[in-house]
Parts: structure tokens; sequence; C-alpha cells
């Protein structure tokens, strides 16, 4: 739903209708991820998609349907080889969830927004399947230590609000089974949990023409980017204004502020782009001593990562920490230009999250698309 919220906000605060289809379940091959979601407008209107295009005139006209109804409806779409016929041509299977949308069938839905707009995490849970009708599309939020609503008993509500809360703290949006009443080993009851955490941050250290290209990459692929540098000449916001925010400070510095506070997690990437190193060795050793800390790349030379390398070690960290270093940071792509450098650097990081390895897909063999891994699957090194 995050990324359809302007266009349904638009019309919830106008007083109208949406029909809203998301994608809350895929199989094999899809397309796009849990959460993806189309939005039709009254006036016929659409924003988002669901399927990169394979399905998306089938799922508008089952919108439109659902918007006159108000009925919700829970379609699965498959692997279709026919022309004319309505499937996915990746060989994927997707479950698409509609539903209509109006401030009378979801009034939380502006705090639900005002929540995602001030990077507070919120999770919300809805019935999708149910062998009782009028059970499904009830909702439920969540937020920390917090829920509101109910999907229709109290031990549904605690069943999934224990559930749900694992997957707002890991960021996953994903369809939970139960029986019709919560019982955990049950069936026929599903219920789709959008997990809105905070955007991932990526801190980029040295305001160089590299960072601005790079901050452009970052904002483009959903990170909340940060741009700091010790230099109040060059860290501006007249030369970052694709970032969330330019800070003039000792990037070691800042950064350990920002572990102290809890302002990092997993999903942070950081990329130190000084390759001076009177600023990056500190602010290395701060980021690599840092367990939680996802993906730590470095921009240099041969002959400046192997410097580095050994001030770092002369620094005490240790070949375990050193490993978490993509130095020279960025796939090799051939490129030279900032821009260029920049896609390198947003594929490299692109590969670390999905456990990709950079190679052309025409050289490779078996699904296109990877899978995030799990909590209890460490994310691969760079």
């Amino acid at each position: 739903m995050r990324d359809v919220l302007t266009e349904l906000m638009a019309i919830w605060n106008a007083g109208g209708t949406a029909g809203v289809a998301t994608v809350v379940r895929t199989f094999h091959s899809a397309p796009r991820p849990p959460g993806a979601a189309m939005v039709v407008a009254p006036d016929g209107a659409v924003g988002g998609g669901v399927s990169g295009g394979c399905v998306e005139g089938a799922v508008y006209e089952l919108a439109t349907e659902v918007m006159r109804t108000g009925r919700p409806v829970l379609q699965r779409y498959g692997f279709s080889d026919d022309a004319f016929a309505v499937g996915l041509t990746c060989g994927g299977i997707i479950d698409i969830f509609v539903e209509a949308i109006s401030r009378d069938t979801f009034p939380e839905l502006g705090a639900v927004a005002a929540d995602i707009a001030d990077h507070r995490p919120v999770a919300v849970a809805t019935v999708v399947e149910h062998p009782d009708p009028a059970r499904i599309g009830r909702r439920l939020l969540l937020r920390a230590g917090d829920t509101h609503g109910t999907l229709g008993s109290a031990r549904t509500d605690d069943a999934v609000s224990d559930d749900a809360a694992g997957l707002l703290a890991a960021g996953r949006s994903e369809v939970l089974s139960y029986g019709p009443d919560g019982q955990r080993r049950g069936e026929g009851m599903a219920v789709f949990v959008a997990a809105h955490a905070p955007r991932p941050r990526m801190l980029v250290f040295g305001a160089i023409d590299f960072a601005a290209a790079v901050a452009r990459q970052g904002s483009f692929l959903g990170y909340r980017v940060t741009v700091c540098d010790a230099r109040p000449i060059f860290a501006t916001s007249a030369r970052f204004p694709t970032a969330d925010e330019v800070v003039v400070d000792w990037p070691h510095r800042y950064l350990a502020a920002q572990i102290a506070v809890g302002a990092i997690d997993e999903r942070t990437v950081v990329c130190v782009l000084t390759h001076d190193p009177k600023f990056d060795v500190p602010l290395l050793e701060v980021a690599l001593r840092a367990p939680r800390i996802g993906y730590v790349g470095a921009m240099g030379s041969r002959r400046t990562h192997d410097q580095r390398m050994t001030r770092l070690r002369r620094a005490g960290l240790t070949d375990a920490q050193l490993d978490r270093l993509a130095s020279p940071i960025g796939l090799d792509l051939g490129g030279r230009t900032p821009e260029e450098t920049a896609v390198s650097i947003a594929a490299e990081i692109i590969a670390w999250r999905w456990g990709g390895d950079g190679r052309a897909l025409s050289r490779t063999a078996g699904p296109v698309h990877h899978t995030a891994p799990t909590a209890d699957e460490p994310t691969p090194s760079p």
C-alpha cells in the first residue's frame, strides 16, 4: 500500500471510495512482491501495479466491480501461455486481495498514513480468507505495544498480534494461516499482514560529486538517505537535493551517535566515499565493529584499499570484521562517471539485499527472482 498511498489518501481525504488490489501471496517467479498494490479511483484513474502488466486489465475490472459492490475478493492468477487468456507469462502465481477503501471501511487509514510518513512502524492485518464472509476484510492495526480494531474474536486478535509483531520487526509482509477462530494448528482463515517498517537507511559519507549520484540512486531504491561530511562548505542541501537530510559532522562521530540512539539496523547501508584516511579509517572502525549494520562499502583504488586495510588491522579489527567490508565498493560494470559508479554501487547493494551474485541473467539458470533471507537465515555478506 505504501507505493499507492499518495493516490489513495487523496481519494480518502475527499470522501471517495477506491478499489484497492494488493498482492498478498506469491509463488515461483512472481513479478511483484507481497504488498505491491494498485488503486482505482472513482473516476477510473489508476495508480500502482500488481503484476508488471500481465494481469493489470483483469485486476482493474475486478477492482471496479468490488468498488461498486463493496464485497472484497481474493483472486488467484497463475501461468498462462495463451496470448488471449488472463494469467502470468512468467510462470508464477499471485494471490491478489481486492477491497473497497473509504472513510467508512477504513477510518484508521489517516493514522496509518501519518505513521508511515513519520517513520513509525505500523502493521495492518486484514482477513483475506474465511468461511464466514462477514469476517473477510476485517482489520487489526498494530503499533509498538498497541492494537486497534478486531479480526472477529479475542482469540484471533491475540494470535495475530503475536505473530504480526515479529513480521513488523523484520519488515516483512506475508499471509498467516489459522483456524476459523485463530487456532494456530487449524486452517480456513488467512490473514495478510502488511508491515510498514520505517524505510531502510542509506548513510553516504563524503560530500563529493559521486555522493550526489549515490544519493539519487539510494532515494530511487527507497532508502532514507543521509549525506554526512565534516566540511560545511560542501555538505549542503543545495548540492544534495534528493537526500532526506544533510549533516555536517565528523563521519565517525555521527555514525557512533546514530548507533547509540538505536537509529541503525540490519537493513542499514553505509557508503564511505571519502577515500581520505583521516575520515574513512575512524569511520570504518565504528561501522565494522557495529554488528547491526547490514552493508558497509568504501570507495577507492586497489592501492587505497590495501593501505586502508593495513591501517584497519593496526587499529585492531579482526579478519571477520574486515570481511564485512565491500571495497572497492560496487560491482564491476566498467563504469567511469559518477552516475555509472552509483549504478554499480546500487547493483552491489541490491545483490547483497537479495542474495544475487551479479552475473548476467543470460548466464544463469533457475528462478529470475531471489527470495529475501528469513529471520533464521542471515543476509549474505557483500
